[in-house]
């Protein structure tokens, strides 16, 4: 695990706390299932146990994960972000200068990406080539395919 600070408002700070009591409560049937199956006698041929076992561990780890980036959570108020500027939570509409194509993006904290709907981390290279820009200005981002450069053509409010 990182000691990466994560930015988040406070919506999804008190999602996140909402989705550990989920996870938790979860936990408790899983626990459950492990006890029944282990009643049903040899544990080497209980396929039962085996499974609920695995399902326990892997509850856990998203128990563990959640938990870690909740106590790195940074709380960002999007009403005191700089209004004009790209910043975390922003929407920006960008065109890529090579293809001519306009796509809008929006960018968010760790656990909140959702590459699916141009949802992109602060952190990716993208997120941070476009964090600081301001509309009219060109961000010449290096990613593993090469180069992006990208024109802003208008920015959000954040959230």
């Amino acid at each position: 695990m990182t000691t990466e600070r994560v930015p988040m408002t406070k919506e999804q700070f008190e999602k996140l706390k909402g989705d550990i009591d989920r996870l938790e409560q979860d936990m408790v049937e899983i626990t459950k299932r492990v006890a029944a199956a282990r009643g049903m006698g040899d544990l080497s041929e209980n396929a039962e146990y085996h499974a609920a076992r695995e399902d326990q561990g892997m509850q856990q780890r998203r128990i563990v994960l959640a938990k870690d980036r909740l106590a790195r959570a940074v709380i960002i108020d999007p009403s005191q972000l700089p209004q004009g500027t790209v910043v975390f939570g922003a929407r920006v509409r960008v065109k890529d200068l090579d293809s001519g194509e306009v796509e809008e993006l929006e960018l968010v904290g760790p656990g909140d990406e959702d590459y699916e709907n141009n949802k992109i981390l602060t952190t990716s290279p993208r997120g941070r080539g476009l964090l600081g820009k301001k509309v009219g200005e060109v961000a010449e981002i290096t990613v593993p395919r090469g180069i992006l450069r990208y024109e802003i053509i208008d920015i959000g409010a954040p959230f």
